[in-house]
């Protein structure tokens, strides 16, 4: 039975949808079902539907975005005791730092109950003034080949029964 990998990612300058798009090309190489959803069109149904995750979000005033968080507040509860042990991984695309991004999906998934299956990664396009920060984004070569390695490792894992 072919697995399905759920990605949800939102997206303000383009450096999470380069992310979250580049771990989808690489899990659909490893046999998976890739369904790669921007959050504002990303349902429940969707995250029943999956085997599992990839959550993706820019890191917005020290915190997730608004429209990753209104996916989870849509979701949330709807999934919640339905989905436990299911695997995930997390991105941020960050000015700076990310980790609290990282921190506040970490305790979403918690209470789903998920297992991370890897290290959350952080991507820091080091934008620190207005101009920077709402400037579109380009991820360079060597964070892409990162995320194609997540979305590999993860679409492999699913494809194996690993997980």
């Amino acid at each position: 039975m072919t697995k399905t990998l759920l990605i949800v990612f939102h997206s303000m300058t383009g450096g999470t949808c380069q992310m979250a798009e580049a771990a989808a090309a690489a899990a659909a190489g490893q046999g998976v079902v890739v369904r790669l959803l921007h959050a504002a069109q990303a349902q429940v149904d969707d995250v029943l539907a999956a085997d599992g995750y990839i959550f993706g979000t820019p890191e917005n005033l020290a915190a997730i975005s608004g429209l990753m968080k209104d996916f989870f507040d849509r979701s949330y509860y709807a999934a919640l005791g339905r989905i436990e042990g299911r695997p995930h991984a997390l991105m941020v695309c960050a000015g700076s730092d990310g980790t609290n991004a990282v921190r506040q999906m970490s305790r979403i998934t918690t209470g789903w109950r998920l297992r991370l299956v890897a290290e959350p990664l952080i991507v820091c396009t080091h934008a620190q003034t207005p101009e920077a920060i709402l400037a579109p984004k380009t991820i360079p070569p060597e964070d892409v080949a990162r995320c194609e390695e997540l979305g590999a490792a993860l679409g492999a894992g699913l494809a194996m029964g690993i997980f």
